[in-house]
């Protein structure tokens, strides 16, 4: 993975609370997945896309296929982290983000994550839909 700062990235600051370290003091090494999926979901909102109502109006839902991640240097209590989030790869029923987390300029790790989006009744995949397609391609640029 290519540790360089994507200057178009969507940015998301997440501050590190006692609840995210583990006995050592340091974040739990999952709970970067759950950082980015929160970077994923507020950027995804800021665009104007609602997955409650994505779910019920379209039966579309969002699904981590594949999850590759690298951690660099551990992140600790009270460390305030920025999330940057970029489109690698729109599919047809996919989108593949690269997700950082750095504390400052200092980076800390770094996720490629496939997500997939599934018909909420089936679990089989469904595509994206071309307005949402649209919109992330743009989102991309």
């Amino acid at each position: 993975m290519s540790s360089e700062t994507p200057t178009d990235a969507f940015r998301f600051d997440i501050r590190v609370y006692y609840e995210d370290t583990d006995a050592g003091g340091v974040v739990y090494y999952a709970n970067y997945l759950k950082f980015f999926e929160r970077a994923r979901t507020e950027w995804l909102r800021r665009l104007g896309v609602n997955q409650s109502e994505l779910a019920v109006q379209e039966h579309r839902l969002f699904v981590v296929k594949k999850v590759e991640i690298q951690y660099r240097k551990p992140a600790a209590l009270d460390d305030l982290l920025t999330l940057h989030s970029t489109i690698s790869r729109i599919g047809r029923a996919s989108i593949t983000f690269r997700q950082l987390a750095y504390r400052g300029e200092e980076l800390l790790c770094e996720s490629t994550i496939e997500v997939c989006c599934i018909d909420a009744r089936t679990f089989r995949p469904a595509p994206l839909g071309a307005e949402l397609k649209t919109l992330l391609e743009e989102a991309r640029i």
